[in-house]
């Protein structure tokens, strides 16, 4: 729907002239758990729908993107600090800081993992879903796993026989650096090609439990390519594509 200043009579028709602006539809209290990840400056993260920890709500986060385009909730300039996005043979990640307490993650949360699967099966948050463009269009991701503090983020998505060790999400007190060792840079935004790194928590032939004495070094971050930056990531409305009409009565012709 457009709200316009002004409109063009075409036969039976009322056009929006040009000037046009798309009439915006107010998300801010959106309950949406779906999650797009696209890239650098569109991609999406759970948080809370008010101030409280990640593990206080865990099943019931809510997604905030970077952009409006998703109908959901949407980061407020601001929150982003750094973004590095990685698209590699096996997963798309997107890693960095930021100030989460501007989506109502509780100041001091050092943090917690969602996952599709959850202590019950029903997911942490319970029905989320991951989707995404990278590898083919509108694809949805059924492995997935996303870490939020108030200051730090790490979400990955995995495709392939192997999705579900490379999206392990057993490592819940371990945090993003363990879990997904990038870049996490502040005062850089950018997108880069990458090699799949080592799944979290497999050291050759054996795989480390977490609690088990002694804890393993996270692996070495893979290595990245092809990198393009840009200058920041903010929120940002996507145009309407589809012109509404509005029908009318046709109008008589002139009698002379």
């Amino acid at each position: 729907m457009y709200k316009c200043g002004a409109l063009l009579a075409l036969g039976s028709l009322l056009l929006p002239l040009a000037s046009c602006t798309p009439a915006k539809k107010d998300t801010s209290s959106s309950e949406s758990r779906t999650i797009w990840i696209n890239g650098v400056d569109d991609f999406c993260l759970y948080a809370p729908m008010t101030v409280t920890t990640i593990g206080e709500a865990e099943a019931e986060v809510v997604a905030y993107c970077t952009n409006s385009s998703h109908g959901t909730r949407v980061m407020p300039d601001g929150t982003l600090k750094g973004v590095h996005f990685v698209k590699t043979p096996n997963y798309v990640q997107v890693t960095g800081v930021g100030d989460f307490t501007k989506i109502n993650i509780k100041k001091g949360d050092e943090g917690g993992e969602l996952d599709p699967h959850g202590a019950t099966g029903a997911g942490n948050p319970v029905g989320g879903e991951v989707f995404g463009n990278s590898f083919s269009e509108g694809q949805q991701y059924y492995e997935w796993t996303n870490f939020m503090s108030d200051s730090e983020f790490c979400i990955r998505a995995c495709i392939g026989d192997d999705a579900a060790t490379n999206c392990q999400h057993i490592y819940d007190v371990m945090g993003c650096m363990w879990n997904m060792p990038a870049n996490y840079d502040a005062g850089t935004f950018e997108s880069c090609e990458g090699d799949s790194g080592e799944p979290m928590g497999v050291y050759g032939t054996s795989t480390w439990y977490q609690g088990v004495n002694p804890t393993p070094s996270a692996h070495t971050a893979p290595s990245s390519s092809n990198c393009k930056t840009v200058p920041t990531v903010s929120s940002k409305s996507k145009r309407e594509e589809n012109v509404a009409f509005y029908p009318v009565e046709p109008t008589p012709a002139p009698k002379f």
